[in-house]
This record gives structure tokens, C-alpha cells and sequence, in this order.
């Protein structure tokens, strides 16, 4: 025998090649972690979660390291909830929490307000036969590595699992949640025209 068990139990084949991390709450990610990601990304940050709001609280000089990127070349996109939604209603009686889902959403967009308006940065609101998609699962792109969050019944982001996913090839786990969120932005609303 060539491999032993120990081995083989320990070498990633298949459909877990692209899992580069889990964790079993969000929160347990480390801010590091997401600043990285942010930081490494040259093409694309999409963060297609249902309020974003954790990304200005959490990652250190969030709103500069923005505004670097865009002006870098690269395209940032926002898939938020609509705050005044039914699903945002819904969710929020769900949560039952002091900081509401339509005010982290809103957090959200007054600091996306006090970036202004820059070109290379897109903003969306889930369309309204999709938010309930959106709000059960969260897809943060950046460039090939994407952190997911699928959202358990009636616990807040911070609380549901989360996963550190890299591309491998077309049709992984990557692939098809990246085209979930693509699929969502494509019927999104524009903020401000809705």
C-alpha cells in the first residue's frame, strides 16, 4: 500500500479541493482573513450578502481600501436587501434584534453615499421575487476565492456557517455559487431607482 489511511483521510480530492476553509460561524473568520481577500482581489469584489454592514465595522480602513481598488481598475458590486422589502420585514421579525436588518442595510448605504459616486462601483438591490433567496445565502467574490454563508433559519449572518472557497475549474462549489449570486445581480434593481 502506497498511502497509508492517515494519509489518504487527509489529502482533499473531489468536491472539497475548493474548500479552503470552513468555519461554523461567520464570526469566527478572522478580520485578517477577509482583508486579505479584499487586499488580494485586482478584477472584482462582489459582496452580494443581504446588508453588507459587517464589512465597515469589521475590516480596518475598509471605505480607503475601496477607493484604492476602484481606482486600481478593479469592480466592486454591491447586492444588498431592499430595506423597505417584505423579506426585510419578515427577517427582521425573524432576528428579533435591536440593530435591524433595514438598519444595517441602510448603515450600508450611507457609507456607500460618503464614498460618492465612483466609477467601477455598482450598487443593487435583490429584486423582490429573489429576496428571499438572497437573504437565506450570502456570496462574497473576490477575484477566484469566494466566502459563502448559508443562513440558518432564525440566526443573523455572524452566527451561520461560512466557508472559504477557491476555484478549481469550472462546475465546483465556486462556480456554482458564484453563478447563484450572478444570477441575483442580474435582476437586481439599480439603488436609487427603486
Amino acid at each position: 500500500m502506497l498511502w497509508p489511511k492517515i494519509v489518504k483521510d487527509r489529502i482533499k480530492t473531489g468536491g472539497d479541493l475548493e474548500i479552503v476553509q470552513s468555519y461554523p460561524y461567520r464570526s469566527a473568520c478572522p478580520n485578517t482573513v477577509w482583508a486579505e481577500l479584499i487586499e488580494g482581489a485586482a478584477r472584482e469584489i462582489y459582496l452580494s450578502g443581504y446588508t453588507n454592514y459587517f464589512f465597515w465595522t469589521s475590516v480596518p480602513t475598509f471605505p480607503e481600501t475601496l477607493r484604492r481598488k476602484i481606482e486600481s481598475g478593479c469592480r466592486v458590486r454591491f447586492l444588498l436587501g431592499d430595506p423597505e422589502g417584505e423579506v426585510t420585514r419578515q427577517r427582521e421579525v425573524i432576528e428579533d434584534t435591536a440593530l435591524t436588518v433595514s438598519t444595517r442595510v441602510r448603515m450600508t448605504l450611507e457609507a456607500l453615499d460618503r464614498l460618492g459616486p465612483l466609477e467601477g462601483m455598482e450598487a443593487r438591490f435583490s429584486a423582490p421575487d429573489d429576496a428571499v433567496n438572497h437573504v437565506s445565502l450570502s456570496v462574497f467574490r473576490f477575484d477566484d476565492q469566494a466566502m459563502v454563508t448559508p443562513h440558518l433559519a432564525r440566526l443573523v449572518g455572524h452566527d451561520s456557517p461560512l466557508l472559504h472557497l477557491r476555484r478549481q475549474g469550472d462546475g465546483g462549489m465556486f462556480s456554482r455559487f458564484a453563478e447563484h449570486a450572478e444570477e441575483l445581480w442580474s435582476r437586481g434593481v439599480p439603488v436609487g431607482q427603486g
